[in-house]
């Protein structure tokens, strides 16, 4: 039994398409990959599975919480519940630089 996936479901395969040649590239970056269209579907559906798995997750730690809002410590701690705990410290620098990257942002636009 096949599920067909919406496409609101689906994530945007310029976006997927880039990710996946940006990470190649950097695996490589002396050679130049071409990647079969299917293989790009592949990742498309392997990232929304993955995705939707660790938002469900998040949400059950959300609710477990007895909140109603999810927050980041939901999503690192749902990572660390389904074994992905090498992606929160990582994660968590991303996030930081992220935050002070787009600070001076808010205060210009609040003027």
């Amino acid at each position: 039994m096949e599920k067909v996936v919406s496409e609101t479901e689906e994530l945007p395969k310029a976006i997927v398409r880039r990710v996946v040649k940006e990470k190649l590239s950097e695996c490589s970056p002396d050679y130049d990959f071409n990647v079969h269209k299917d293989a790009h579907l592949a990742f498309a559906e392997s990232a929304r599975i993955f995705i939707h798995y660790l938002s469900a997750t998040a949400n059950d730690i959300c609710k477990e919480s007895r909140r109603q809002t999810m927050n980041t410590e939901d999503v690192f701690k749902a990572l660390e519940e389904i074994e992905f705990s090498d992606f929160v410290k990582p994660l968590r620098a991303s996030l930081a630089e992220f935050r002070k990257k787009n600070a001076g942002k808010k205060g210009g636009a609040a003027k």
